[in-house]
């Protein structure tokens, strides 16, 4: 249950920051304190105490702006390669086979805030065999935002607290585990993670 609470909340974190989110954090954190999970308190602090302008700046200069923060697992392990239609494809296809329905219209389907959704709200056991499956993509995200100190860094590293076994301790370590994030000059398609309908907002899985 702790897992999949820092996982909802995660998901709502990780997306674009709006009003309705800033609605949500005295709820976000009464399901964080109810499970004892204070490793994000800083962040919610940080979101409830900055102009939301300044939220939306700061959002599109980490996740918008720079490579080193993609929120789109596959984009780490495959980059823009033939090889990524097909994993988009299954990531599609886990989705359709949980029984539930998951909005892509809006997002490509290995973007971390609906497969952090996914995985707390339509089917654990299949969301979290994806987030095992593409823990080095969160490592690399993660450490991507500690080097650059963005407050973000605190949502990734709760999230891969829920996986088993400690973070690698450095990039090296991480990559280890792949050969490595595709070069700078590998593009992606351009987003609005406003697209993405959350639980609780017209809901994303269901």
């Amino acid at each position: 249950m702790r897992a999949r609470v820092v996982r909802q909340a995660a998901s709502y974190l990780l997306a674009y920051p709006d009003d309705r989110l800033l609605d949500q954090l005295p709820t976000i954190r009464a399901a964080l304190t109810e499970q004892r999970v204070t490793t994000l308190d800083a962040f919610l602090d940080h979101l409830g105490q900055t102009p939301l302008a300044r939220l939306e700046r700061e959002y599109v200069d980490v996740f918008d702006l720079s490579r080193r923060h993609a929120l789109y697992l596959s984009y780490w392990t495959d980059g823009d390669t033939r090889r990524r239609g097909e994993v988009l494809a299954r990531f599609k296809a886990t989705y359709r086979e949980s029984g539930f329905r998951v909005d892509t219209s809006g997002e490509l389907p290995d973007y971390l805030p609906m497969v952090l959704e996914f995985a707390a709200v339509a089917d654990p056991v299949a969301g979290e065999e994806l987030l095992r499956a593409y823990r080095a993509s969160l490592e690399l995200l993660r450490i991507g935002l500690v080097e650059d100190r963005s407050p973000y860094a605190d949502v990734v590293a709760a999230v891969c607290a829920t996986l088993p076994g400690a973070s690698p301790a450095d990039r090296a370590a991480v990559q280890a585990m792949v050969d490595g994030p595709p070069s700078e000059s590998v593009g992606l398609e351009p987003y609005d993670p406003r697209l993405l309908p959350m639980a609780g907002r017209g809901g994303g899985v269901r």
